[in-house]
């Protein structure tokens, strides 16, 4: 069926989808700030939901639109801090500063060691195989999965 024959709840239903984070993510999050026994109700994680997929939306719109000013297609890091900081964010901005520079950090320490001096695990052109490729990306996803250590910054 196409967009054009599907019914306004359908259509609603789809839009939603798109403009929000998986609730399954934003409630496995949810619960790791939670003890072990806490439960939450679905009214709160559909609310959460929506409050977190705005505030990206709205961050993102604010970092996007410097970007068109200054003539660039691609949103950084560095764009999204900007953003908060002039959205009256700071506190945040400022602990995602030091998140930003951590993760550059152990992200070009991952790199250096999975490509070696001499090429390491990669192929004659410097790119990784499929192996170390694999590696890197577990370590990663592990790392942050975890909340890292941004956890423990003290401001």
């Amino acid at each position: 069926m196409s967009e054009q024959h599907q019914s306004g709840d359908e259509m609603d239903d789809y839009k939603e989808q798109d403009r929000f984070l998986p609730i399954a993510n934003v409630a496995r999050i949810m619960k790791k700030a939670l003890p072990d026994n806490a439960k939450i109700a679905k009214e709160a994680k559909e609310t959460v939901q929506e409050c977190v997929s705005e505030f990206i939306s709205f961050t993102t719109s604010e970092a996007s639109d410097r970007c068109q000013l200054e003539k660039r297609k691609t949103i950084n890091g560095e764009d999204i801090l900007w953003a908060m900081q002039s959205l009256g964010f700071e506190n945040y901005a400022e602990v995602l500063k030091i998140y930003l520079a951590k993760y550059r950090e152990t992200t070009k320490i991952e790199r250096q060691a999975a490509t070696g001096p001499k090429g390491g695990d990669g192929d004659e052109d410097g790119r990784l195989d499929d192996q170390a490729l694999f590696q890197q990306q577990s370590v990663n996803a592990g790392y942050y999965q975890d909340g890292g250590d941004y956890q423990g910054i003290q401001q």
